[in-house]
């Protein structure tokens, strides 16, 4: 986009380009409304660096993440975003040591966190089957659908 000012050509860039691929058409505006949501700039990027990353941040990860790529969001606007996907059951949320951690995953998993670093690692249900039938058998504990086992250790670079 381009405009004359003071007989000078100046070009600007409109708001949407400094959304980078948060407007490329990937479904993440679908999701956004089958959760009720309205597509804001910061819901559509957040969701798309939890959906990309496979990794679980807090809200000042996600808003570093996003100034990163010239996304200037302010960490309480990021903080409610990932509060609003928490509630409405597009993102879970993990407690660990430190802050509160956001992650997105389409599969029911477990997670593993380390308790020095906070990382949190997704374990797919299918790769934890007999684990948590071990756990049902000395607990009488029975996971449910959306139940989630949380793991807690020291991951590989904390570990002596």
């Amino acid at each position: 986009m381009s405009r004359r000012e003071k007989g000078r050509h100046v070009t600007t860039t409109p708001p949407s380009a400094h959304l980078g691929a948060a407007t490329a058409p990937d479904g993440s505006a679908l999701l956004l409304r089958r959760h009720g949501l309205r597509c804001t700039a910061s819901r559509l990027c957040t969701l798309r660096l939890l959906a990309t990353s496979g990794q679980h941040y807090s809200s000042a990860e996600v808003c570093a993440a996003l100034q990163e790529r010239g996304l200037p969001f302010d960490q309480a606007t990021v903080y409610r975003t990932l509060e609003t996907f928490t509630d409405v059951g597009l993102a879970h949320a993990v407690h660990g040591p430190g802050p509160k951690r956001h992650g997105v995953s389409s599969e029911p998993h477990h997670h593993a966190v380390c308790e020095e670093c906070g990382h949190v690692q997704d374990l797919a249900i299918a790769d934890m089957g007999e684990a948590v039938e071990r756990i049902t058998r000395l607990t009488g504990l029975r996971v449910g659908t959306g139940g989630s086992l949380l793991l807690y250790g020291r991951c590989a670079r904390c570990s002596p």
